[in-house]
């Protein structure tokens, strides 16, 4: 059993269902895309990749990433997705590390051959028209074969300090990963339709394996990313559109519905499913989300190495207004998804007390083989099958895990922690305030002091001084920030997460007069 069954399971089945669109265009039914994903695999494997040989996808979102993420797969190959907007030189060290043969690119982000590829396709070249030609039975092209624990997705952290690692991700963690969504996140029928927003490199991407499994619709928006207006669009001329989507995708979807006075039965018309992650959703955000669409989210939290997988916060969870403790759902991550494990441990390893907060452990069938090429890192973060995700929170008595920042975000202030989702969480309710991070920075006095980075909402005239009473009236006064920054906008990675490792460098070069 690998990957490449449920698209030959599919194909099988249904050949003339509609499988990938180009916008609202049809660009191939199931038996055209194991086609065409079987001519390339065969044409890879004649070209002399072997099973296990590393191909890179440093691609823009595009119809033909589906056909190439399949066909490495069919030939037995590892593929190794690269975030878009990473500069050459980043991209071309991921390819020295994985020791990648082949690359298929999008023209916009490798204009010039990359260094160490042994032959590199532009996917929309007539290189790739003759790669991607259907053969006439797919089903004669043999599947090279492969075990559960296998290698599959090699995927790259976001290297925010020194190094990226490659995450080893294997067929046995993508299937669970793909049979997890449906019990926990979102059932799925044949006449559902994904749509691929946000990267494909990410977790985006890793969604189109449940999806398979289900037979259902993908669809790669003509802009190739996050168009609001084109994607509400496009929900009503193909039906209910389900994406995954990081918090800033999710504020600009909302923020449209609103300015456009859409009723939530009339974003139930565009969309059926917005599952989000990847950074934190503030209590206040999801609580507007709500009112504006409607019950079509459902929250996971999962990392590159336990993908998609670790809890899952249910539609229905978040709909429970009669639960006494819905606030406080509502601001956790949810409960622990069917094939996992999660517990909160001390430095020790010893599990906490409930309320008490300390390191998230993620235990199961998703969590990754280990870094490549890495042994000291793999052994620091799977310790006894279990995965240290560098991630602080809590667990309560029904289970709910409520996440409080990065380990490497924590602030230490005259010795007491602070943690900057909690100030980032009281900032937010402050009419005017759009958007918030807060870091540490280096104090000779205190050690480090808490510094905010605050976007204005459009004509608003929030002050510190205002800032700063309203802090007060909501946390204990050593957790406030001792300076703000009036920004226009944070600094984000391709999947939306803000780049506090910036911010903590700007707030420790910005050196304002201390304040009283």
């Amino acid at each position: 059993m690998s990957l490449v069954d449920v698209l030959i399971r599919q194909a099988r089945q249904q050949p003339e269902r509609a499988a990938v669109f180009s916008g609202s265009a049809l660009y191939a039914t199931y038996g055209q895309w194991a086609a065409r994903s079987a001519g390339l695999a065969q044409g890879m494997r004649q070209a002399g990749l072997l099973p296990g040989d590393r191909v890179l996808l440093f691609m823009h979102n595009h119809p033909r990433y589906l056909e190439v993420l399949w066909a490495a797969w069919w030939a037995g190959l590892v593929v190794v997705p690269v975030n878009a907007k990473l500069h050459r030189r980043e991209v071309e060290w991921i390819i020295d590390n994985a020791q990648a043969h082949w690359a298929f690119v999008t023209r916009d982000v490798a204009v010039e051959p990359l260094v160490g590829l042994e032959r590199q396709i532009d996917i929309e070249s007539a290189e790739a028209d003759v790669l991607l030609t259907p053969v006439l039975d797919a089903f004669a092209v043999p599947v090279m074969p492969r075990e559960l624990g296998d290698l599959a997705w090699l995927f790259y952290t976001s290297g925010t300090t020194g190094r990226p690692k490659g995450v080893m991700l294997t067929h046995r963690n993508l299937i669970t990963m793909g049979l997890t969504y449906f019990v926990d996140v979102d059932p799925v029928a044949s006449t559902d339709t994904i749509v691929y927003a946000a990267p494909m490199s990410h977790g985006a991407g890793l969604y189109a394996i449940p999806h398979v499994m289900a037979g259902a619709r993908h669809v790669v928006p003509g802009s190739g990313g996050v168009d609001p207006a084109e994607l509400f669009a496009l929900g009503r001329d193909i039906g209910p559109l389900s994406t995954f989507a990081a918090p800033t995708i999710v504020k600009r979807l909302v923020d449209f519905a609103q300015d456009k006075h859409l009723s939530p039965e009339q974003c139930a018309k565009s969309f059926k499913t917005i599952v989000y992650g990847g950074a934190p959703m503030y209590l206040a955000d999801m609580q507007h989300a709500l009112r504006v669409m409607g019950p079509r989210f459902v929250q996971i939290y999962g990392q590159g190495e336990t993908p998609m997988v670790a809890t899952a916060l249910s539609r229905q969870q978040l709909a429970d207004t009669t639960h006494p403790r819905y606030l406080e759902h509502m601001a956790s991550v949810g409960v622990a998804q069917t094939p996992v494990q999660v517990r909160v441990v001390n430095a020790q390893g010893q599990d906490v007390a409930l309320g008490e907060v300390g390191e998230v452990l993620v235990k199961g069938d998703s969590v990754m083989a280990g870094y490549w090429r890495n042994p000291e890192a793999s052994a620091l973060a799977i310790r006894d099958g279990w995965l240290w995700t560098g991630d602080v929170g809590c667990l309560d008595g029904e289970g709910f895990l409520t996440l409080k920042d990065r380990s490497k975000d924590l602030i230490i202030s005259g010795g007491s922690n602070i943690y900057p989702r909690e100030v980032e969480e009281a900032l937010l309710t402050l009419a005017g305030v759009a958007e918030v991070a807060v870091v540490g920075a280096p104090d000779p006095e205190w050690g480090e002091v808490v510094v905010a980075f605050v976007v204005l909402e459009r004509g608003a005239t929030v002050g510190q001084a205002e800032l700063d009473q309203h802090c007060l009236a909501q946390i204990a006064r050593f957790k406030r920030p001792k300076h703000y920054h009036f920004v226009e906008n944070l600094p984000k990675n391709n999947y939306g997460k803000v780049l506090k490792t910036a911010l903590r460098e700007a707030a420790s070069l910005a050196r304002p007069p201390k304040r009283a």
